[in-house]
């Protein structure tokens, strides 16, 4: 769209296809709460942005706490630290006990555990990475009990499927003229400074993408 600058037009389509798979797939829709974890990523904060779009509630996790007020500037209804004890207790209590109808999460690991203990009953997990360096055990006691659906998704979930590519794109592109979705640009760097876009991507202290420029 004519309205991005060239920084931020390469800085698009990963994240937001990524993230449409909760329009998609998840059916996202106006009222649901959706728990967004490791929100401070360009995929959670793409998130964050299409759940406000359709006029769903987001809730963003972090373990940063340093994070936590950029999270609630990029439209985050709610931001829970998930380095506190009761973690998942908030979350219940930020939808009256009722649960969240998705969660979105690239960590897994034993985090999965308290995830699905978000969950309401018949609620979906998109499993979309594992971040975390730890086994992940099946919450085989949750999903039974509420009747839960733990979802492997990627990327290709999308782009391999012409129909569902297209209709991405068209969204996101729609969306980005008109100025619903923006991409958060963490920092740019030059070419020759790509050794330095290297440590501060290892540094895990970006808020958005990171982009590296030719010029």
């Amino acid at each position: 769209p004519e309205n991005l600058n060239p920084v931020e037009g390469a800085a698009i389509w990963m994240q937001y296809l990524t993230a449409y798979g909760l329009i998609e797939i998840g059916k996202m829709q106006q009222g649901n709460h959706v728990l967004i974890t490791a929100a401070a990523s360009s995929v959670g904060l793409a998130a964050i942005q299409l759940a406000n779009a359709v006029g769903a509630i987001p809730i963003a996790t972090t373990r940063n706490r340093a994070k936590e007020a950029s999270l609630q500037d990029a439209g985050a209804k709610f931001v829970v630290n998930t380095k506190t004890e009761g973690w998942v207790e908030k979350v219940r209590e930020i939808t009256s006990g009722k649960g969240v109808d998705l969660a979105f999460d690239p960590v897994a690991g034993p985090e999965l555990e308290r995830v699905a203990q978000t969950m309401r009953p018949e609620g979906t997990i998109f499993e979309y990475g594992a971040l975390s360096s730890e086994p992940t055990p099946f919450p085989l006691s949750v999903v039974l009990g509420n009747n839960l659906t733990v979802r492997g998704y990627t990327l290709f979930s999308i782009v391999t499927h012409p129909e569902r590519f297209e209709r991405s794109k068209r969204w996101v592109f729609d969306r980005l003229a008109s100025s619903e979705l923006k991409p958060v640009i963490a920092r740019t760097f030059t070419l020759d400074q790509i050794v330095d876009a290297h440590r501060y991507l290892e540094s895990n202290e970006q808020i958005g993408k990171i982009v590296v420029t030719a010029g």
